[in-house]
């Protein structure tokens, strides 16, 4: 319980720094932005055509009679459209942070600055388009990952009762532990900590991961939010990748810029 209380603290303490760093937070919503019109555009086509599309991938349903074919049809549609807000969910991250690379990885990097002891930052000495690959890789990885979950978590959910009750949970902490993967990627990839080692940390911590990603999974059913959160959501991210690295964090004052707390 520990554990759940600190994750969501880093979560806190990231919307708390970026809404010291006006200049970081208004850069950091331009890719949430760019990703939420393009998911928009993309959900409203499906709304559109979606129909049409179904139609199409079911012509044995062409003779079938009313109501049959109709209901048939609307549930597939309906089926459709709720697995791709799942999906949505769920990529919604790794689709801002490989848009957002540079900004993210300039934001997370004053925020390791900000708070070093020594005043510096970690860089990876990559190039930027090596940087681009190795995240879009990752992210590729990991959305396979996440929507092989995605697709179990939605087929259990037309198991009765259980499928109305655990398994809605079970995904609020299974989507959680995906984001706080994507998001912690920005500041352990610059440390060049491989996949398979992040993967192995953050499980290593799992109620830590829980309680940053588990109530921002919650808050990014609301794409608005999803925006507003994103800048605040990586500063977290980094400030708990330095906990997961055992390395030392320097708070620093509100207002005036002085530390008041050291923590290892």
């Amino acid at each position: 319980m520990r554990d759940l209380g600190a994750g969501f603290n880093y979560l806190l303490r990231g919307q708390k720094w970026v809404a010291r760093h006006g200049k970081q937070y208004g850069f950091g919503l331009l890719p949430g932005l760019i990703t939420l019109v393009l998911y928009a555009a993309a959900l409203v086509a499906l709304a559109l055509w979606g129909t049409d599309a179904v139609a199409w991938a079911t012509p044995f349903a062409d003779d079938w009679s009313s109501p049959w074919q109709g209901l048939f049809r609307g549930f597939l549609t309906a089926v459709l459209f709720a697995l791709a807000l799942l999906l949505s969910v769920l990529t919604f991250t790794a689709v801002t942070l490989l848009i957002g690379q540079p900004f993210y990885e300039s934001l997370s990097e004053k925020v390791d600055r900000d708070v070093s002891p020594d005043g510096t930052a970690p860089e990876s000495g990559l190039p930027l388009w090596r940087e681009l690959w190795i995240s879009a890789r990752d992210s590729l990885r990991i959305l396979v990952r996440a929507a092989l979950w995605g697709i179990l978590l939605f087929a259990l959910g037309f198991i009765p009762v259980l499928g109305q009750t655990a398994v809605p949970v079970t995904g609020f902490f299974v989507t959680g532990f995906f984001l706080t993967q994507e998001l912690t990627s920005v500041a352990l990839q610059r440390r060049g900590v491989e996949l398979r080692d992040r993967l192995t940390l953050l499980r290593s911590r799992k109620p830590l991961i829980w309680g940053f990603g588990t109530p921002l999974a919650v808050s990014f059913l609301v794409p608005f939010v999803a925006v507003f959160l994103m800048p605040g959501a990586v500063a977290g991210a980094t400030l708990m990748a330095r906990e997961l690295l055992g390395e030392e964090t320097e708070e620093t004052g509100a207002d005036d810029g002085t530390p008041n707390e050291v923590r290892s």
